[in-house]
Order: structure tokens, then C-alpha cells, then sequence
């Protein structure tokens, strides 16, 4: 059994004198697909010449509402021109993040809207990144739906239950992090225990949020068996279970890739 990194930042600084390292790291540890997400348009070109260089990456375009006031970050064109690259499988990662507001929130879902709209257009699925702005976050995924069904998966999920619920009522997929396994997490734990099984993704979010017991390291794609690990453990399934669970799911949601055959990874649960 194999098991998908659905969301890295392969092009970040933190990779780029150990990049092969970290790709090798992360199939011996039997990772057979990685996602690396775009955060700024002006970035994409780097983003697509490491999916190319790996026939075992993949990538995503568009603006991280850290960069919803940055030129380009409405750029739709350009998007649209990358996601033309077959390993191009999504639109993201975008969404609202009131914990830093780096753009005015008008501003912030507007853009958010714009990728949401660009999503269902390509029909590609959709990344969203949503920190400290549950309200708003499910008020527009319930406006928008109702004005034309997207795909999109709530990354790195650190919210509520009410929106976990509210998303999933949409349809919506939810990623689980590093974050899942922290000591303090018991509230994430217990919602990943509660999220239908078809509805889950792992992912690590490399190169943030290395998950126990790597805490304190730089994360990378290998570590995303460790969070696998833990979800397991919140839903009582054995390890395998829970890999071959998400890698079915991610294969389904991001269409555009290829499944791959690999050797099964080595997942352990979380430190008792």
C-alpha cells in the first residue's frame, strides 16, 4: 500500500539544496504522489519546472490569501495558461486567512471568489486555505455552490467543528495536517475521527508543521505517514487502512493524476 503528500511547497527555500533528497526521502518511505501547491502566480514557473522534473510530482496554481494584495494575484489568464500543463491538477491554494489579514478582507474574498469561480470553469478542484474566518469562509462556500458546484478540499484543516460540517455538507473534502498529531490537538483528533472516511486527505504542508515525532524539524513529503498514523489512531482502522482510504480519495479528487503502483509505507501511530 502506497499513500499521496496531497499538499507541500516543494519550490519554497527550505528545499532547494536537498530537493532530490527530499523526493527520494519521501518514496522510500512509500510516497507515491506529492502535490506541490502554488501560492503566487509570479512563482508558478518554478512550481511547474519541479513537477517536471519529477514524474512522481504534481502542482497547483493561484494566489494564497497572503498574497491576495500582490500584483498578479488576480491573474486568471495566467492561470488559466498553467493549467493547461497536463500536471497541473488543481486551482490553489486560495481562501480567506484572518489571522494575518496581509490584504483587506474585501479584497481577500474577492480574490478568493475569483478562484473559486476559475475552479468551476476548469473544472479542476479547488485548495482553500482558511485561518480565523470560519463565518465568512462558510458563508461564501454556501453562496457560491449555490450558483454552480466546484471541488475543493479545506487544507490543513485547524477550524471548527461547525465548519467542518458545514463542508462537508457541501461536499467539500478535508485534509488533515502535522497539526493532528500535537499534543494539544485532541478537538482536531476528535473531528478527524468524525469525518467520513471517503471525505479525508492527508497532507503535510512541508515545510511547516512537522508532525510528532518530528517536531521541530523542517517537514517534508515523508512525514505525511506519521499524520496518516495519527488519524488512524483517532478512528481506530489500522495504518494501511487509513493510507489506502486517502490515496483512493486523493486519486478521485485531484482526477487529473495517474495512479502509480509503489511499495506499501511504513506508518506508524503517534507516540502514546
Amino acid at each position: 500500500m502506497t499513500i499521496i503528500d496531497s499538499h507541500c511547497h516543494l519550490d519554497f527555500p527550505d528545499f532547494a539544496d536537498d530537493l532530490d533528497g527530499v523526493v527520494e526521502r519521501a518514496r522510500a518511505a512509500g510516497v507515491e504522489r506529492m502535490i506541490t501547491i502554488g501560492t503566487k502566480v509570479a512563482k508558478a514557473p518554478r512550481v511547474v519546472a519541479i513537477a517536471e522534473r519529477y514524474d512522481d510530482v504534481f502542482f497547483t496554481v493561484g494566489t494564497h490569501p497572503h498574497e491576495a494584495a500582490s500584483e498578479g494575484a488576480e491573474d486568471f489568464d495566467a492561470m488559466r495558461a498553467f493549467a493547461r500543463n497536463p500536471k497541473c491538477v488543481g486551482i490553489g491554494e486560495a481562501g480567506l486567512d484572518y489571522h494575518y489579514d496581509s490584504a483587506p478582507r474585501d479584497l481577500a474574498q474577492r480574490v478568493f471568489r475569483g478562484h473559486i469561480a476559475l475552479a468551476r470553469e476548469l473544472d479542476l478542484p479547488l485548495v482553500i486555505h482558511t485561518r480565523e474566518a470560519d463565518d465568512d469562509m462558510a458563508a461564501i462556500l454556501t453562496e457560491e455552490m449555490g450558483q454552480g458546484r466546484f471541488r475543493a478540499v479545506l487544507h490543513c484543516f485547524t477550524g471548527s467543528r461547525e465548519l467542518a460540517e458545514a463542508a462537508l455538507g457541501l461536499g467539500l473534502m478535508i485534509s488533515f495536517s502535522g497539526v493532528v498529531t500535537f499534543k494539544k490537538s485532541e478537538d482536531l483528533r476528535a473531528i478527524a475521527r468524525d469525518v467520513p472516511l471517503d471525505r479525508i486527505l492527508v497532507e503535510t504542508d512541508a515545510p511547516y508543521l512537522a508532525p510528532a515525532p518530528h517536531r521541530g524539524r523542517r517537514n517534508e513529503p515523508a512525514f505525511v505517514v506519521a499524520t496518516a498514523g495519527a488519524v488512524a489512531d483517532a478512528r481506530g482502522l489500522a495504518p494501511q487502512a487509513l493510507a489506502e482510504a486517502t490515496r483512493a480519495n486523493t486519486l478521485k479528487f485531484f482526477s487529473k493524476i495517474p495512479p502509480a503502483r509503489g511499495k506499501p509505507p511504513q506508518i506508524v501511530g503517534p507516540p502514546h
